[in-house]
């Protein structure tokens, strides 16, 4: 055998095959990463809830170039172990309650495992049939569990983000000013500005929304709230009639359910009252809240929703569904669908009007299969189940604030509808709060206690600013959280504003 042939057959020997890892690695590694999701999901406390790496501290740890050979499963989950999960804010740990917390069920995640394995993209029916269906059944079962209109259909996006841009597409396409296909500038006849409308409370992505559509921010007019953080409804009339005098266009209302800051609920009754008077397309971001509409005794939270033209609710936020996964209920579908329907040649299918094309209500091609993980969450857990952990999140929300209301050291700042809240440190000895410098004082003294308790890695609280300055946050909802987490919480924030000398305060 010449020396060519044989450094040829040597090389090949020394290359590792094609294709993918085989069936018994899989196997033998995906039992290792359960075990070790198990552990991980059964023993949070062997990790800090907000991690205490610095920035780029993670970075300079992993190598600038990318390997040149394969390594080994061990060496990579023995990294994932090592250095990803002590630089991760741990999102799924009961102790955390900044933000609107979020959690993976179990069935969930294997409802996010299958669906990765089966890898379909859900743009066409004829693409995914089953996940297509699937997405339109679990989300009438949901659209039941919620106690939302039957004439209401649905779609999940990724975030509320997004579903509450599409919303807002949608009810521009309403208007017929032939905006799809001329634009908002360039028109020989120019455009009136068209005005969207929230309360002061509103979410970010409202006013993004309108960035990105085009609008402008000077589209958005945010309206007062009253006492309790809720949209005032007067003045939401007031401004659209002023704006109609003024020649601009209101064609758009975004009540809350559940706001932000303080989960206040929006008088969503009387604003659609006033949206029907003005002919105006109601749109109702209930991404936190909505969930609580599965619990029956709390159905009221969606009064005045049965008018509304659109609805989001995450089911990623209090539903114990793995992000990302946010559903818009939309009375009007057909909308959707001529503000961005689109279908080149290599997309149209035997199958035509037939069926319904994901790819024609939004803005992207590629869809994945979310519905599998809310169609096991909600088989797993049933209606009343789902219900009964929204229903104890409350109440632990309804205890903590019950000890606030009750120290003398302490003052709640919002009404506590859900599972949030928002409260702050004010020893008793001082009271007068006219004193501007002693205002400032005492937000920089809840903004330290807040960061302390953090560091403690026990629990993760965030933060707004309300009327009366500086708030913590407490939100509860994860699946795995108990009284005894809050209980601990609780007990942080006493010894954590201890700490605080008495007189600075």
């Amino acid at each position: 055998m010449s020396k060519v042939a044989s450094e040829s057959i040597s090389d090949a020997t020394e290359t590792p095959p094609l294709g993918d890892m085989s069936a018994e690695d899989f196997r033998r590694y995906g039992h290792e990463l359960i075990d070790w999701i198990s552990d991980y999901l059964a023993h949070p406390e062997q990790h800090a809830v907000l991690s205490s790496v610095k920035p780029d501290e993670f970075e300079a740890q992993i190598p600038s170039a990318p390997p040149a050979t394969g390594e080994s499963m061990e060496a990579i989950i023995a990294d994932v172990d090592k250095l990803v999960t002590p630089a991760l804010t741990h999102w799924n740990h009961p102790a955390f309650f900044a933000y609107f917390s979020i959690s993976a069920s179990a069935p969930g995640i294997f409802g996010e495992l299958l669906a990765s394995a089966f890898n379909v993209n859900q743009m066409l029916w004829r693409t995914a049939p089953a996940a297509t269906e699937l997405e339109a059944v679990t989300l009438s079962w949901l659209r039941q569990m919620m106690n939302l209109p039957e004439e209401f259909d649905g779609i999940i996006y990724d975030t509320a983000s997004i579903s509450t841009m599409h919303a807002l597409a949608a009810a521009r396409e309403k208007l017929n000013l032939r905006i799809r296909e001329d634009g908002m500038t360039g028109r020989e006849t120019p455009l009136p500005l068209l005005r969207v409308y929230a309360s002061e409370q509103t979410h970010s992505s409202i006013e993004k929304a309108v960035v990105a559509l085009g609008l402008g921010q000077r589209a958005l007019r945010k309206t007062p709230v009253d006492e309790n953080y809720r949209m005032n409804a007067a003045a939401l009339a007031e401004a659209i009639a002023e704006d109609e005098r003024a020649g601009a266009l209101p064609f758009c209302v975004v009540a809350t359910v559940g706001t932000t800051s303080t989960t206040s609920i929006d008088p969503v009754r009387e604003i659609a009252e006033i949206c029907k008077r003005h002919n105006l397309w109601l749109h109702v971001d209930a991404a936190y809240g909505g969930s609580a509409a599965v619990v029956p005794e709390m159905r009221f939270i969606l009064d005045g929703c049965d008018a509304a033209d659109s609805l989001v609710t995450n089911p990623h936020k209090w539903l114990f569904v793995p992000i990302d996964c946010s559903v818009l209920y939309c009375r009007q579908m057909e909308v959707l669908r001529q503000a961005f329907s689109l279908v080149p040649e290599y997309l149209r299918t035997a199958e035509g009007e037939e069926v319904r094309n994901g790819m024609d209500y939004g803005i992207q091609l590629g869809r994945r299969f979310r519905s599998l993980k809310l169609w096991m969450v909600m088989r797993y857990f049933g209606h009343e189940g789902l219900a009964r952990r929204i229903r104890e999140h409350c109440r632990l929300a309804r205890l903590f604030a019950s000890w606030i209301e009750e120290s003398e050291d302490w003052q709640l700042l919002a009404p506590v509808p859900f599972s949030l809240v928002c409260f702050r440190f004010r020893p008793a000895q001082r009271q007068d709060e006219t004193d501007h410098d002693y205002r400032t004082h005492l937000d920089q003294s809840n903004e330290a206690i807040m960061h302390r308790v953090n560091r403690t890695g026990e629990a993760y609280l965030s933060h707004t600013v309300l009327r009366e300055g500086f708030a913590m946050r407490l939100a509860i909802g994860n699946i795995r959280t108990t009284e005894t987490h809050v209980r601990r919480a609780w007990e942080l924030l006493i010894e954590q504003a201890a700490h605080q000398s008495k007189g600075n305060l």
